[in-house]
């Protein structure tokens, strides 16, 4: 039980802390005022975490895949995927605090810059929680693997066939349930 509330753990902090990246990369993180001539206002326009660094939405979707991919792999697969997303988290930390703490030219709004770092934060310990304990938890079933790897069952008239061998069995008047 405590491997699936460690592995629900380390994908809901990958996937709140890379949603709220994404999000926080669509609001203004720096605003400026556009100076004009006379008969005309001047204008506040703003500058978005994505239009600053571009890369930033990319890596906060890539983030949001990963959390979910967190469920599909198992053993080392998932533990070099939980390295990867605490990089990316990291990286997405990185975007944040540059968004906190550089010169961009305006009034800089720190609030968006500070959750996206928050944001980055959550994803590197979701992945890190990944890579140190991801082979101990459990993985999905054998029912999602493909057919070809599961052995088939014997018994019946069909032997272990398909779904047609049963119908065909039905056609003849037989019980294909019955050894």
């Amino acid at each position: 039980m405590a491997g699936r509330r460690e592995l629900a753990y380390a994908v809901l902090l990958c996937l709140a802390g890379a949603g709220l990246a994404a999000w926080m990369a669509t609001l203004a993180w720096e605003s400026g005022e556009i100076v004009r001539r006379d008969p005309m206002l001047g204008v506040t326009e703003g500058r978005t975490g994505a239009q600053l660094l571009p890369w930033l939405s990319a890596l906060a979707l890539v983030g949001l895949a990963g959390g979910g991919a967190v469920l599909a792999t198992r053993g080392r697969l998932r533990r070099l995927l939980g390295g990867l997303l605490a990089l990316l988290g990291l990286v997405l930390a990185a975007g944040g605090g540059y968004g906190l703490f550089a010169d961009l030219g305006g009034r800089t709004v720190w609030q968006p810059p500070a959750l996206c770092l928050l944001g980055g934060v959550l994803v590197a310990a979701g992945g890190l929680l990944t890579a140190l304990r991801g082979h101990r938890w459990p993985a999905m079933g054998a029912r999602y693997e493909r057919a070809a790897n599961r052995p088939a069952a014997a018994g019946g008239p069909i032997g272990g066939g398909g779904t047609v061998d049963a119908w065909d069995a039905l056609d003849r008047g037989e019980d294909p349930t019955v050894s």
